[in-house]
């Protein structure tokens, strides 16, 4: 995808899976992370990977690896203004963003949000599918396309306090596009947070 850079969000602190990187957990024999990186590859012309700490861990994946500009572990926002100033670097006019913990997204995801982001004139796109249980549309803000110009704009948020990821992007006329399923698939921004969801994710990956 044309003048497009991706950022695999890995800086989380995994918290809930014992401090250990989620995108290195292993699903049906193969790092998440992994399946992510092919899953995204095709669709940019560069991959980043956001993470704090020793970059060392992820070595064997070939990618750059750029920690967050600001300091005190701020959330995914930092992460994702770390790699505006990264594409910048690079010539870039876009960011997408996934997250390294989400194997199964679409292989349209940049073309899908690219698009709308386009249509609508709007500088940052997220993407939504639909929540079975709550029966309307959820918004996964870790899986969006953000224009580089923003970057001054985020980081002034980012000193002001704001973590929030859609309170942010609703400011600044950011737009959902929505990624359709059927009743009996399962949701393609399904992530791995728990033991119990890394269960759940190796029986989607085989079946």
């Amino acid at each position: 995808m044309h003048n497009v850079q991706a950022v695999i969000l890995a800086g989380g602190l995994a918290t809930r899976m014992g401090g250990v990187d989620k995108g290195l957990l292993q699903l049906h024999g193969r790092p998440i992370l992994a399946e992510v990186i092919e899953r995204i590859a095709p669709q940019v012309n560069g991959v980043v990977l956001n993470a704090n700490g020793d970059p060392a861990r992820f070595s064997e994946y070939g990618l750059p690896v750029i920690a967050d500009s600001k300091q005190g572990f701020l959330g995914p926002l930092a992460g994702v203004l770390a790699a505006m100033e990264w594409a910048t670097g690079e010539g870039s006019e876009w960011v997408v963003s996934v997250a390294a913990d989400t194997p199964f997204f679409p292989v349209d995801l940049v073309a899908r949000l690219r698009e709308a982001a386009e249509e609508h004139a709007s500088p940052v796109a997220l993407a939504a599918s639909y929540d079975l249980h709550n029966a309307s549309y959820m918004r996964h803000p870790t899986f969006g396309l953000w224009h580089v110009s923003l970057q001054n704009v985020l980081a002034q948020a980012l000193d002001d306090g704001v973590r929030k990821i859609v309170r942010w992007t609703d400011s600044v006329g950011g737009i959902e596009v929505r990624f359709e399923r059927e009743a009996t698939e399962p949701d393609p921004f399904f992530n791995v947070n728990t033991p119990q969801e890394l269960e759940i994710a190796e029986m989607m990956r085989m079946g």
